[in-house]
């Protein structure tokens, strides 16, 4: 299959961009769209045929649900119920934080098939905010649903060229958006009624972290393995094993955890690239990446993630090192993708 990448440079080029990917999306194939998260595969959520299409360019087992992506705030109507006892809090959450980075499962209506929810009785849905997304999906005319345009476990793609490396061959078009805002995938939570506030539950930390969440519930904080069995994750992208480079990947909590063995070539994944952090001068390191150097910012860190692990697999190294992350804001975010790359890593 002849892989066709579509720009967005221009007016012109977005209005064919768009035109094309909305009548690729009807006929049933998959499309790879840039969202401010990760790029997406996106296919037709109320098409089984369709969503068939990305478990096997994906290559995605069939029990990891899928993420739906609405219009606009009200088509939720559509592919979800929400509970009267949590409609309240549930709208407070879609006016402050869609279009964006949140993810919220709800029970699913009957129209969605088993396909897309792996057989469960809820959907997890999001409103993207960006531009070129939102005028494809808009085009296109329904629900669409996009996990990220890798294949299954491997780190979720930021640019087009990243998703032209990982599916090229196996999906008919890409749409380059450019790269994305946010460099990490969405939030996903749950809620249920609580007395005096609801109970918001983060079964994958994102960009929207606890502080955020705070002021509509209380909030549990679900990082790294969330309590489900492997086989049956109760939203997407809660698999243990997810988000690795190939090479090998060693979270670490602290500079007394790591010492270089003789003949190994080893890289570092720094967060701000400080001597007083105590890892720079752990070993001779092949590379040195830092996310945001100086004094550091968690949403930069964030941002270039997937990015810079990228380049990092691609160096031929015996291991990747990373640094642990801090336990606040994005830094939940980021210490859950490692850890998980880092089991996959030791399985």
């Amino acid at each position: 299959m002849l892989t066709e990448l579509l720009t967005t440079e221009s007016e012109a080029a977005t209005r064919e961009a768009v035109n094309r990917a909305s009548s690729t999306l009807h006929t049933g194939e998959p499309v790879a769209l840039p969202t401010e998260t990760v790029y997406g595969l996106a296919a037709d959520a109320l098409n089984p045929t369709a969503v068939a299409r990305i478990f096997e360019a994906k290559e995605r087992p069939s029990f990891d649900p899928l993420i739906v992506h609405l219009p606009n705030k009200t088509a939720y109507k559509d592919v979800a119920d929400v509970p009267e006892d949590i409609q309240k809090v549930f709208t407070q959450l879609i006016e402050t934080f869609w279009p964006g980075p949140l993810t919220i499962v709800l029970p699913k209506k009957a129209l969605l098939s088993d396909e897309v929810t792996a057989g469960l009785p809820t959907v997890a849905i999001r409103m993207s905010n960006h531009p070129v997304f939102t005028k494809i999906i808009r085009n296109f005319g329904g629900p669409l649903a996009a996990p990220s345009a890798n294949r299954f476990g491997k780190m979720s793609p930021t640019s087009a060229a990243s998703v032209m490396k990982e599916l090229e061959g196996r999906i008919p078009m890409i749409v380059d958006g450019g790269a994305c805002s946010r460099g990490l995938e969405s939030t996903i939570i749950s809620i249920t009624a609580g007395d005096p506030k609801p109970a918001i539950k983060i079964l994958r930390p994102g960009p929207i972290g606890p502080e955020e969440l705070k002021k509509f519930g209380k909030v549990d904080k679900v990082i790294g393995n969330p309590a489900v069995e492997e086989n049956a994750p109760e939203a997407p992208g809660l698999l243990e094993n997810h988000y690795a480079p190939t090479t090998p990947l060693r979270l670490l909590e602290s500079p007394q955890d790591f010492s270089p063995e003789e003949g190994k070539r080893y890289a570092l994944l720094s967060y701000r690239g400080q001597e007083k952090d105590g890892y720079l001068d752990l070993a001779d390191w092949v590379e040195l990446a830092i996310l945001s150097p100086g004094s550091g910012r968690l949403a930069e860190a964030g941002l270039r993630l997937f990015h810079v692990l990228r380049q990092l697999d691609e160096l031929g190294v015996d291991e990747i090192v990373a640094e642990p992350f801090p336990a606040r804001g994005i830094g939940f975010a980021i210490q859950d993708r490692l850890k998980r790359a880092s089991i996959k890593s030791q399985s």
